[in-house]
């Protein structure tokens, strides 16, 4: 029997918009749910934008302030998606008003943060998935697969790369990515964040790590309104930027592997350059999110001159199924957010985690404090 469950979305940026497209489309994709989702509220502090979001997707009630949806009894689960700065005050509250949490990486501004969040979820006994979407990945997915096997043998080193030009522009507004109270730490929660994850879900624990980081663009314009997205401000009165564009950090995994995590938000010329390259004593695997349903493979006993293959994921790797119905289809980013929703929900259906937790976002959160206090102290920090 498929129950109805009463949703909400706070913070209505884009983000918050893929979330309610997700909730619209998860049972598309995923049929066999139990639980069935329905637009209940939205609730956004900039005028008339929660009021929008609900006369086109549909909510029944909209708010500038999200403690209305903590206190809404149609509520059960709540799509936290606003600033980064917000997330342990609402996420603490909304845990201990009863309500299921699916809440964007990366989770608050410290690891304090996020171990309140999960603290909360696991006092209150709901569940929480956090949005590590490129775990989601059926390519990822089919990697971590290969790896666990020992097809590539053992694994000896790794490289994660995250490059963005989305904060390039000198003219992109300085809004609360770039404040350290209200964004914490730059590029580390935006996009190191998901690399740290990245790197557990394929290789499991971080011992230590040692990183540099920098600011590359140290000004830029305050905006003159409410923005969304990456927006522009040319002309406003400049601002400092107070975190960090940039990060480079060594990693030693307790398996004894090594890694390289590198990711930047002002690279020019790099469009969402996501990915990874594992390599083994027998092999390798390689991923790039932008071309998502691929991996190139090299497995084998050559050692020297080994070939690098191209295989295109299909219905038998992770997720894949309840989109596409043969190998090389493609996937879009949209998609990884219906494959949260799914976890999301069956976790709500099954009262049992799964996809990525608030557990994993603790993890993420500590690696990333430590690449802070590594860049300013100049030395390895053992988690």
């Amino acid at each position: 029997m498929v129950r109805a469950l009463g949703v909400a979305v706070v913070g209505f940026g884009w983000m918050g918009r893929v979330h309610t497209q997700a909730y619209a489309r998860v049972r598309h994709h995923f049929p066999q749910l139990s639980v069935r989702p329905e637009l209940i509220a939205v609730a956004d502090e900039v005028p008339g934008r929660a009021e929008e979001a609900a006369a086109r997707y549909g909510f029944a009630t909209a708010a500038r302030d999200w403690r209305e949806v903590a206190a809404d009894p149609r509520v059960q689960a709540v799509s936290i998606t606003a600033p980064n700065f917000l997330h342990r005050e609402i996420g603490v509250a909304m845990a201990e008003a009863g309500k299921h949490l699916w809440i964007e990486k990366p989770v608050g501004l410290t690891a304090d943060d996020a171990r309140a969040v999960s603290d909360a979820v696991a006092k209150s006994g709901v569940q929480g998935t956090v949005g590590f979407n490129y775990r989601g990945t059926p390519a990822v997915a089919a990697a971590r697969e290969l790896i666990a096997s020992g097809e590539i043998g053992t694994v000896t080193h790794v490289r994660i790369r995250l490059f963005s030009d989305y904060a390039a522009h000198p003219e992109s507004a300085l809004t609360w990515r770039y404040e350290r109270e209200r964004g914490g730490s730059g590029v580390l929660g935006d996009l190191a964040s998901h690399g740290v994850d990245l790197a557990r879900f394929l290789l499991g624990e971080i011992a230590a790590l040692t990183a540099d980081t920098a600011i590359f663009l140290p000004q830029r314009a305050r905006p003159t309104s409410a923005t969304a997205g990456h927006a522009r401000a040319a002309g406003g009165e400049l601002g400092p930027v107070e975190n960090e564009d940039y990060v480079n950090c060594l990693l030693r995994f307790a398996s004894g592997a090594r890694g390289v995590l590198e990711a930047c938000r002002v690279s020019v010329g790099e469009q969402n350059n996501y990915g990874f390259e594992v390599h083994g004593t027998q092999g390798a695997v390689f991923w790039d999110f932008r071309r998502m349903g691929e991996l190139a493979v090299s497995r084998g006993t050559a050692y020297q001159d080994q070939p690098v293959s191209t295989v295109y994921v299909g219905p038998g790797h992770g997720e894949y199924a309840a989109f596409q119905p043969g190998s090389a289809n493609a996937m879009s980013y949209d998609d990884l957010k219906v494959i949260e929703a799914h976890h999301f929900l069956r976790a709500i259906a099954d009262n049992t985690p799964y996809g990525a937790t608030l557990v994993d976002a603790v993890h993420s959160a500590i690696a990333l404090d430590a690449m802070s206090r590594s860049a300013e102290q100049g030395v390895w920090v053992t988690l």
